[in-house]
């Protein structure tokens, strides 16, 4: 178990052997295009579209009006704001009905026999985009002369969350011998995985199902939203398959509009209708991460111990209330006070809408920017106070006497070692001797640094995940798992495991996923977070292990 083997899946990976959703082609398949907004709000109207519905090759043209009967993609993870409300989100049409709010806002969806002709024919709507003045910066979206992405709702706040005691923190800082504070800005991030999204929706008359192939990060939240929300069916009227997946990083776990069109074009044509993602299209329209303006201070007594944390922090969320948004800045500020025994804390989190393409899990979804808030507040300290960054983190480390330890956001550490984390990799990079090497790179013109940063991470949620274990007559056992791989090496790990309990070898090990006909139960790592989450704040926290300082 944990032995350094060859991973099993690679050889199909390395001799082009992967089956990706763009690999599959069914009999008789038309490919899908997506006509998009460039205009980053404002409204629209569309005079005609015969002139594209009449062009060679062309099945089918889908605009708002089309598919009045499809409901909107709705956001999961609004919490409750200090009042006890829970601020309305923002859902997303499948296709834009009147305005845009985003450069790639969906307006219209063609099908034809070639994603060449489909996009030749989209060029022939005639539609009139009246532009609107937008805003698209996090930090000027409450500004007072800032345009409204909303204009009914009034103003460009999308929530308010408060986690931690604001009376004593402001007690703590009151008393406070130094105070630091730091400003910054966690950019936005574009995903970009090495296979972009497609997507193949079917219809099979004969039984009234429908089938989606997508490369995803779990089948079954798909399959629960796009049955529940868009189309008001049940869920064993809709299979989803998911084969091989070339990176995923948060982004493929989520529901994106035109898998919904695919399935609905599937079921007016009655055949398969497949639609490609460019890269372009992936820059515009897939979930992008971070974009936070922070403000943070942390207040200390005469020794630079940590007396309290105080943390501001403006979340863009983009045009509409993706699917995890509103949940990504709130799970993230659990993990504030990261390895520091700190005993005050204040965090206050506003979301904003802007004119720019929504904002959602992203690589670690909320826990990196906190790490990165807490670690860059910390060095900032130890240069106020002419500190060493490896002395105020030993001064104020979680001590091992104080485990079990629970944190002002009420996660419950049960065991660690900071500080001989710290020494050991202190002692593996050498740190005394950094002054040496760094007088040896200037003398030779170079630049040299050095620098320490210690991340907690909440990586896993206590829970099970459903699985099943078949036994062939050949002796070999499969699999089958609602987790779904995307480059991460499952089918090693799984098969190392199975194996180990049986008593096999790895090559007898076979793993099937990413199909809701062979399993009916299964979540994306994301969904998990979030359910456990909300049973975390109704039934009180489940112990976090820190034992392992990364991922």
């Amino acid at each position: 178990m944990g032995a350094s083997v060859l991973r099993v899946e690679d050889e199909a990976f390395i001799t082009g052997k992967g089956r990706y959703t763009d690999d599959i082609s069914p009999d008789g398949t038309v490919h899908g295009y997506v006509l998009r907004s460039p205009i980053a709000k404002g409204t629209f109207r569309i005079g005609s579209v015969e002139a594209a519905r009449a062009a060679e090759g062309v099945h089918l043209v889908l605009t708002g009006a089309d598919i009045a009967h499809l409901g909107d993609l709705k956001t999961g993870g609004m919490q409750k704001q200090p009042d006890g409300s829970r601020a309305p989100g923002r859902d997303i049409p499948i296709l834009c009905r009147d305005r845009v709010s985003y450069v790639g806002d969906a307006v219209a969806f063609v099908v034809a026999d070639t994603r060449a002709q489909a996009q030749d024919a989209a060029e022939l709507i005639e539609i009139d985009f009246e532009a609107e003045d937008a805003v698209s910066g996090t930090a000027e979206a409450l500004d007072d002369d800032a345009e409204l992405v909303w204009p009914e709702h009034g103003t460009n706040k999308a929530f308010e969350y408060a986690i931690g005691d604001k009376t004593k923190t402001d007690a703590a800082f009151a008393g406070a011998a130094h105070v630091t504070r730091i400003e910054f800005a966690n950019n936005r991030l574009v995903c970009n995985y090495m296979e972009a999204r497609a997507a193949i929706g079917e219809w099979n008359e004969a039984d009234g199902r429908m089938t989606l192939t997508t490369g995803s990060q779990g089948v079954h939240s798909m399959q629960r939203i796009i049955a529940d929300q868009v189309f008001g069916i049940s869920h064993d009227k809709l299979r989803v398959i998911t084969p091989d997946v070339g990176g995923g990083f948060g982004p493929k776990v989520f529901v994106y509009r035109e898998y919904p069109l695919v399935l609905e074009a599937a079921k007016r044509l009655g055949r398969p209708v497949k639609w490609t993602c460019d890269r372009t299209e992936h820059f515009l329209t897939d979930a992008q991460g971070r974009d936070n303006v922070v403000t943070a201070e942390m207040a200390m007594d005469a020794d630079g111990r940590f007396l309290g944390l105080r943390v501001r922090l403006a979340a863009n969320m983009g045009a509409y209330t993706h699917q995890f948004g509103p949940f990504i800045p709130y799970v993230g500020a659990s993990m504030s006070t990261g390895v520091y025994d700190i005993e005050a804390l204040d965090v206050a989190i506003t979301g904003v809408y802007t004119n720019t393409c929504p904002v959602d899990a992203y690589r670690g979804a909320g826990r990196p920017e906190a790490a990165f808030l807490v670690e860059k507040l910390v060095d900032a300290c130890a240069r106020d106070l002419n500190l060493s960054p490896h002395e105020i983190r030993r001064r104020n480390f979680i001590r091992p006497d104080q485990f079990p330890y629970r944190t002002q956001t009420g996660r419950n550490y049960d065991v660690g070692e900071f500080e001989g984390h710290m020494n050991q990799a202190m002692e593996r990079a050498d740190w005394a001797g950094f002054e040496a090497r760094l007088e040896q790179s200037k003398a030779s013109g170079r630049l040299r640094g050095i620098g320490m940063a210690t991340y907690i991470e909440a990586c896993a949620f206590a829970g099970s995940e459903p699985a099943h274990v078949e036994l062939g007559d050949d002796g070999v056992v499969t699999l089958l798992i609602g987790t779904q791989s995307n480059g991460q090496g499952h089918a090693t790990a799984y098969a190392q495991l199975i194996a180990d309990k049986l008593g096999l070898d790895v090559s007898q090990v076979r793993m099937h996923q990413g199909d809701t006909d062979r399993l009916d139960k299964g979540a994306a790592r994301v969904a998990r977070a979030r359910s456990r989450w909300v049973a975390f704040r109704q039934r009180g926290p489940a112990r976090i292990s820190p034992k392992r300082s990364g991922r």
